[in-house]
């Protein structure tokens, strides 16, 4: 079991997800951080979060990686089986909290999934 350590550059990226309710792109939070850290920090952060059960990632309808704060996660596993909408006008992407089963198959072993939906939010339709 990994521990992540507390550090400052560690702080700083878990406060924008204890802040923040919707999603965030890697590139958003490179931006929003790259007075206290390189972008070689970030990304290394970030995979430390997501091994940890912290953070899951999931990639846009343009391929961008982004990141969202796990809420029953444990190290090595993500319990995060849930869709992600992402809006055509206002471009935000959230977390839906919508349980998704998704199926066995046999002899196969599958370790993630990622369903993304497109459309309008509420706000801009």
């Amino acid at each position: 079991m990994s521990v992540i350590r507390r550090t400052k550059s560690v702080k700083y990226i878990l406060k924008v997800f204890e802040e923040g309710h919707e999603a965030i792109s890697v590139v958003e939070l490179v931006q929003q951080l790259h007075n206290e850290m390189n972008k070689t920090t970030v990304y290394r952060i970030l995979e430390r979060l997501e091994n940890g059960g912290i953070v899951h990632s999931f990639m846009d309808k343009h391929g961008l990686k982004w990141y969202a704060k796990c809420s029953e996660c444990i190290e090595g596993h993500h319990t995060d089986k849930h869709p992600h909408f992402q809006c055509n006008d206002c471009g935000k992407i959230r977390c839906i909290e919508l349980e998704v089963s998704i199926p066995n198959l046999p002899n196969h072993n599958i370790e993630s999934s990622e369903l993304l939906l497109i459309g309008q939010c509420a706000e801009c339709n």
